[in-house]
């Protein structure tokens, strides 16, 4: 199949359990998921993500797009300002971004990490 379809991806159920994330004495975000697979492109990792309120360091390597469908919240780079977003806003990654994530509203997002 040469093109895959998320149908209605802000409302899509059925996320898969990811664990939580959080840093050492605040509360952990419940992360939830769809990977897809697109064949002959298995390096690239794309997907539905959803995160519920919380503090957490990004652990992502690899340079990242991502376009949040709603929520809200902030991501502030190492040695830098906090970037602040809110559903409907898209942020571009460079390899080996780090920083802190901020979620104040359950986030979710349509990704693409290669």
């Amino acid at each position: 199949m040469k093109v895959q379809q998320i149908q209605q991806a802000a409302q899509v159920a059925g996320l898969e359990d990811w664990g939580t994330a959080g840093l050492p004495g605040t509360q952990p975000a419940r992360v939830t998921g769809r990977q897809v697979v697109i064949p002959g492109a298995e390096a690239v990792d794309t997907g539905v993500f959803e995160c519920s309120p919380g503090t957490y360091r990004r652990s992502v390597k690899e340079a990242e797009v991502m376009h949040f469908l709603s929520g809200s919240g902030s991501f502030t780079p190492d040695g830098e300002k906090a970037l602040h977003f809110k559903g409907g806003d898209t942020m571009f990654f460079e390899a080996n971004t780090e920083g802190l994530w901020e979620i104040n509203e359950t986030l979710r997002k349509i990704y693409v990490i290669f």
